[in-house]
């Protein structure tokens, strides 16, 4: 059934903002995750096409998979929860096919490196590719065939909003009278904020762990050259996961872009050669070049990572528990301690600080903090550092880190005075949202959509579609 669009009046649109801004985004990141974990077969109602968008399809099981993951989230999604699931998917699928129409292309290298970064969390979060694998019921070569259009949809419809609203900007007046458009009983209600930051160290893993490792490594070089094939070997025993699953192709680089360690040798031997294993930031490497054009190459590796053993982690407790003495005598302070010893890079950049993905500021609020983060610090004081505490990072390597309880920030009612930075980013999106708005208000007139019978009652699409 074709539907006319009727763009919904602003004022009715910023009430709605807190609940549809989340929604977009939260179906975004759900429809690029591994809904088979979530679902099983017995979970989903018969399959069936229910909205037709130019050439793309959304399936009766898209929405059934979404809201199962979602819990049936009704202060997110209202009282209608598959019509509002439904709206962003169509939206997403307007996007995708003026995508085409305007020839906005999301490389393919962008898809991959983003895959490479969901498989490696995955495997942070299981612990081994073997318990992911047997949890999930599929290889990594099958989780990553399932996904690659998904996250290739994920990337394009980034990639059209910020198009979309690159030209958006805000004011002061603008953020104080969109706050004062908000009724006094729908001001959002913050959850309390804390500023933690850490020190983090990865163990020295001993010498004989070490040469262990690349010894493996020159034994696997060994077999390739009596005959073995380098892609299977890749496959059985690398744990750069992302490649691992392509036989350890890398695919095409060029200068600056692969840690330096790595492309000093790719680049100093002739293609088809294997070099002597070589160590970097990540592990040990065995890389042979495929192929090279001026300064690009084609590579492929096969990664091993030394592990640590208790006596590693220990020595590592040791020295921060050495280190947090001296930050509590006062003779280092805790930011001098992050700079000149803290393993971690990303918290390194903030002052050792974890900070609000959309804000920046090191204020973050205890419903998007770490669990592990937060039972521990919810038991300290403020101002207090814990003792060396192990951890698995997110790369999956084991590591010791301390924590620093900063601030706290009770929960409140979001006001001008003490929480203007997200009431501006508040602003912002629901600046963008009516510019999406609008720009999608011109865009169904160009694509083709058609709405499955048993949708029509959906009040919600009767509202953008």
């Amino acid at each position: 059934m074709k539907k006319a669009f009727m763009r919904p009046q602003l004022a009715k649109k910023t009430m709605r903002y807190f609940k549809k801004m989340t929604l977009s985004f939260t179906l975004l990141s759900l429809l690029a995750l591994v809904s088979s974990s979530a679902v099983n077969a017995q979970d989903v109602v018969v399959e069936k096409i229910v909205a037709k968008v130019s050439d793309y399809i959304i399936l009766q099981s898209d929405i059934e998979k979404a809201l199962l993951q979602m819990g049936n989230d009704k202060e997110l999604l209202g009282s209608q929860p598959r019509c509002a699931i439904l709206e962003q998917l169509v939206i997403n699928k307007v996007m995708m096919a003026k995508a085409e129409i305007d020839s906005v292309i999301v490389e393919q290298s962008m898809v991959e490196s983003e895959m490479d970064r969901r498989m490696q969390y995955f495997l942070s979060q299981f612990g081994s590719r073997e318990k992911m694998e047997q949890t999930l019921g599929k290889t990594m070569t099958e989780l990553r065939d399932e996904l690659r259009d998904q996250i290739q949809e994920q990337l394009t419809v980034q990639r059209m909003q910020m198009d979309i609203t690159n030209e958006v900007t805000v004011t002061p007046s603008q953020v104080k009278r969109f706050f004062n458009m908000v009724p006094k009983d729908s001001i959002p209600f913050l959850s309390a904020e804390v500023e933690v930051g850490q020190i983090v160290k990865y163990p020295d893993v001993s010498k004989s762990e070490e040469e262990k490792t690349k010894n493996k490594l020159l034994s696997l070089k060994h077999e390739i050259l009596n005959g073995a094939d380098f892609a299977k070997l890749a496959r059985q025993n690398s744990e750069d996961y992302g490649s691992a699953s392509k036989g350890g192709d890398l695919g095409w680089h060029g200068r600056g872009e692969l840690v330096s360690e790595f492309e000093a040798v790719a680049l100093s031997i002739e293609p088809g050669e294997i070099a002597d294993p070589i160590k970097s930031e990540f592990g040990y490497h065995l890389i042979q070049l495929l192929e090279r054009r001026g300064n690009q190459f084609k590579s492929r590796h096969i990664l091993m990572r030394p592990k640590s053993t208790p006596n590693d982690l220990e020595r590592a407790k040791v020295k921060l528990d050495s280190l947090r003495n001296k930050i509590l005598m006062d003779s280092i302070t805790f930011d001098f301690a992050v700079k000149e010893f803290s393993d971690d890079k990303n918290t390194r950049e903030n002052a050792g600080f974890f900070k609000d993905n959309n804000t920046g500021s090191a204020l973050v609020s205890t419903d998007n903090l770490d669990p592990v983060v937060f039972f521990t610090v919810d038991t300290m004081q403020i101002g207090n550092i814990s003792r060396p505490l192990p951890f698995r990072a997110e790369d999956g390597k084991e590591a010791v880190r301390l924590l620093y309880y900063k601030s706290y920030r009770p929960p409140h009612y979001a006001n001008l005075k003490d929480d203007y930075q997200k009431l501006y980013m508040m602003t912002v999106g629901s600046q963008r949202n009516e510019a999406i708005s609008k720009w999608i208000e011109k865009a169904i007139k160009e694509v083709f959509i058609d709405i499955n019978e048993s949708y029509s009652g959906c009040d919600v699409l009767k509202e953008q579609l």
